[in-house]
């Protein structure tokens, strides 16, 4: 099912040429039009930057018209990515950004779909036509409402690829929304008949690679300059991160079950895990709390709802300090279903929100973020001093600030439904 959403991002800015803060780094991003920028790039099927068209100076890569240097790739390759960039446009410019590109064909687009860079006004494009701007190229248009900057400006775009959603933005708008890969990475039929009903169904494996480069696209007669290109492996474990879940069993973890002697039960009888995931039953209430305290750090983690079970309530408690009790001073991460990315306040925690979004202890996320019931959402928490940001699903839904800077515990809620978690790890940013 295709689900296309225009609707405001909130996204931290980046001004032009500057670097990765520590927070940054630490939830796995890496510049790319930095002073390294031509060793992490290369021509298509070629082993080093191309000597001619393109040139990388000033935090820019640029081409000019005409150039002949074909096609940039990354060196790297990647499954699950996030990139941002910057992109300027001359007058009827067109490229693309690729993913998951191989060098299996002559080109860069008959393997890896694209994000389509097309200066809309001058091409004589109409802005929600499957080819222009922001599109994913020929498959699915961008939706109504697209904002985009004149040619000669600076505009904002955004790729996010994670288990089998991808999204395009473009200057802080969702432009194009689809599940194209199933939890096995296998194509969704969607995706494939939207292929095989393309120009891209002559070439084979287009747009089902499991991993592949990241391509930016030589269209000829064309002038494109991109700065602040950042791009993050997804997929790949966070530099310095510590599993807080092994897969395996609770060690780490202390579960708070203050109704478990009442039912004779142990507390930890609500956790189990199978295959990797950690199960909570959702009853008796309480939650597990890390033994460790944390106090300035980026957690990522998954969970989904079992949807023969139906919707159901939990929450990540932040910070967490004091008596073990239902519930625990805090801040929380709110994962009841429709309402993941909300914030509440346990304990009278010190912390500020927006107050337009406000009500007594809960602030309401800016928007909805969540994957249908039953499918893998994630989380990503960055608590760093006095800030906390809530983003699900790549998607920045909420931000505290002035938060109390306390050491304390990581907790997951038992709330009354089944919860499934997987991938919890965290980076420490002290």
């Amino acid at each position: 099912m295709l689900h296309v959403v225009a609707m405001t991002c909130a996204v931290l800015a980046v001004q032009p040429g500057a670097g990765l803060s520590k927070a940054e780094q630490a939830a796995g991003w890496r510049l790319y039009s930095g002073a390294d920028a031509t060793s992490l790039w290369r021509g298509y099927k070629q082993p080093a930057f191309p000597s001619k068209g393109w040139t990388a100076a000033d935090g820019e890569l640029r081409i000019s018209k005409g150039g002949g240097g074909g096609d940039l790739i990354t060196m790297d390759q990647f499954g699950d990515v996030e990139m941002t960039f910057e992109f300027r446009l001359g007058e009827k410019a067109n490229s693309g950004i690729m993913w998951r590109c191989t060098e299996t064909h002559d080109a860069t687009w008959q393997t890896g779909p694209e994000y389509q860079l097309l200066e809309d006004a001058t091409y004589g494009a109409k802005p929600t036509d499957a080819h222009s701007c922001a599109a994913l190229y020929d498959l699915y248009p961008p939706s109504e409402g697209k904002a985009m900057k004149p040619s000669g400006q600076w505009n904002n775009g955004r790729i996010y690829l994670r288990n089998g959603l991808v999204q395009h933005w473009l200057n802080g708008q969702k432009a194009v929304e689809a599940v194209v890969f199933d939890d096995a990475g296998n194509p969704t039929k969607e995706w494939a008949d939207k292929i095989a009903g393309s120009k891209f169904k002559a070439y084979e494996r287009f747009g089902v690679q499991p991993r592949g480069h990241i391509a930016i696209q030589d269209h000829g007669d064309t002038e494109i300059a991109l700065r602040n290109v950042r791009i993050r492996d997804l997929g790949a474990p966070l530099p310095g991160e510590v599993a807080l879940f092994n897969g395996k069993d609770l060690t780490g973890w202390k579960a708070i079950v203050p109704d478990a002697a009442k039912q004779n039960t142990k507390p930890e009888s609500v956790w189990s895990v199978a295959d990797g995931v950690l199960i909570c039953k959702g009853n008796p209430v309480g939650y597990i709390r890390t033994e460790k305290d944390y106090t300035n750090f980026v957690l990522r983690l998954e969970w989904r709802f079992d949807a023969a079970k139906g919707a159901g309530n939990s929450g990540v408690l932040l910070r967490m300090v004091g008596e073990d009790k239902v519930w625990p001073r805090s801040v929380e991460a709110q994962l009841h279903s429709g309402n993941a990315g909300d914030f509440w306040n346990i304990g009278e925690f010190e912390m500020k929100t927006d107050a337009s979004r406000l009500n007594g202890r809960n602030t309401r996320k800016t928007h909805g973020a969540e994957r249908p019931l039953g499918a893998w959402n994630e989380y990503e928490i960055i608590v760093n001093h006095g800030e906390i940001a809530l983003k699900v699903n790549g998607e920045e839904l909420n931000r505290a600030w002035d938060v109390g800077e306390l050491p304390g515990k990581i907790c997951l809620q038992s709330e009354g439904a089944e919860i499934h978690f997987r991938n919890i790890r965290l980076v420490p940013l002290d």
